[in-house]
């Protein structure tokens, strides 16, 4: 299911004179949000960086983003930590 299609049914929409708004005001300012705040690549497919973006859409939907960070820090550090150790898994050489 797309991205956009999933946002839609969370807030309950069924049909599709939002969409363009939603895509372009919503989802993918929650993406490049997400993306900055825990260093994730935009084009994950990591189910929890897409469930913050359909949370953080959610809030922008609601007009409430002033509390999306503040009521999913644990999540957002705890994706951004994934990040950090599959980064030292990768480094193979013992940093020489």
């Amino acid at each position: 299911m797309a991205l956009l299609d999933e946002l839609k049914n969370r807030l309950h929409i069924y049909h599709s004179v939002e969409d363009d708004f939603l895509q372009d005001n919503i989802l993918a300012p929650s993406i490049d949000a997400i993306a900055r705040m825990t260093g994730i690549n935009k084009d994950s497919e990591d189910p929890q960086f897409k469930e913050l973006v359909l949370e953080r859409g959610r809030y922008a939907y609601n007009d409430q983003l002033e509390f999306f960070e503040d009521n999913f820090r644990s999540e957002l550090l705890g994706l951004s930590s994934t990040l950090l150790k599959s980064d030292e898994e990768g480094d193979s050489d013992g940093g020489s």
